[in-house]
């Protein structure tokens, strides 16, 4: 089995696994890696991309990927001034091991739906 627990409660949060976990797997800061994959983008270039992000949120996630190593910020004297960020070679390793993930859900997720279609017919 891989090592995902702990012995004391004081080692918690140096378990590699669920550090990680905790911090790169909520829904946004996927999405925000993801739309840096390619290239450096701006703040309002990043929430075009994932859209339904509010501003507040995506400061947040953008932080915390940044105190993390994933990516980087970059400020541009203006005016006016700009600010971009682009993924690390930590944050585009990140990348190559999330993307088989995501094309697996795609693939995945016709049979996902028509699962819950069948649970919820038959517990209604």
């Amino acid at each position: 089995m891989l090592p995902i627990t702990f012995d004391k409660i004081a080692e918690e949060g140096f378990c590699p696994v669920r550090n990680l976990l905790a911090q790169v797997t909520g829904k946004w800061k996927i999405l925000i890696l993801l739309a840096l994959e390619d290239e450096a983008l701006r703040f309002g270039a990043i929430k075009r991309v994932i859209d339904d992000i509010t501003q507040r949120v995506l400061t947040e996630n953008l932080r915390g990927l940044e105190r993390d190593g994933y990516l980087t910020r970059t400020v541009f004297a203006g005016p006016p001034v700009a600010v971009s960020y682009e993924l690390t070679a930590m944050g585009q390793d990140l990348v190559t091991h999330i993307k088989p993930l995501i094309f697996w859900a795609n693939e995945i997720i016709p049979e996902v739906k028509e699962n819950r279609n069948r649970y919820d017919d038959a517990n209604k």
